[in-house]
């Protein structure tokens, strides 16, 4: 079981998103689906790959959920990435890309899902930007061979999302792996 929470003050307003692990990976995979046929920006990119990461075929099942402020935001471009992350979930709830996927989710399940997601990125607000959580994230570690963020934004060459760290989020759930 995966969980998406808001930040201790806004956890009254809207019950956090519980997802099973398959749940998940279908919330993870058409996430970064959708935004990596509409993220322009370097920015958006990196938002996209940081959600990549999110790959329980790797990380390991039931440990990828997040608080929303420990994604990469800053204060900087704050309503531009929020303006990008509801963009993204429209993109899934209109079935963005969907082909690329092994098998159609459950609409109602999708509409439902992103719907609450929405309002999580709608109701959390600039006051909750930790800047330091995108520092540690996007730092790459001396001598390290394959950082955190891929030099160049690539995306698959096969299913045109950006790679992350571990690779292509769709290869890896095409091939089942689990390195944990």
């Amino acid at each position: 079981m995966n969980q998406i929470s808001m930040p201790s003050p806004l956890e009254e307003l809207i019950e956090p998103l519980r997802m099973t692990n398959q749940s998940t990976s279908v919330f993870i995979e058409t996430l970064v689906i959708s935004g990596s046929k509409i993220a322009a920006t370097d920015r958006e990119k990196e938002f996209i790959i940081w959600l990549a990461q999110k790959d329980q075929n790797v990380i390991g099942r039931g440990v990828v959920g997040f608080n929303i402020e420990e994604m990469p935001w800053i204060e900087d471009d704050f309503p531009e990435m929020k303006s990008f992350m509801l963009e993204c979930i429209r993109g899934v709830i209109n079935k963005l890309q969907w082909e690329l996927l092994n098998d159609e989710p459950n609409e109602q399940w999708i509409k439902d899902t992103f719907e609450h997601f929405g309002t999580m990125i709608e109701l959390f607000e600039e006051k909750f930007v930790n800047a330091e959580n995108y520092i540690e994230w996007s730092t790459p570690d001396e001598g390290d061979d394959h950082p955190t963020i891929p030099r160049g934004y690539p995306k698959c060459a096969e299913h045109s999302v950006y790679l992350s760290c571990f690779g292509c989020l769709i290869c890896n759930s095409n091939k089942g792996m689990n390195f944990k």
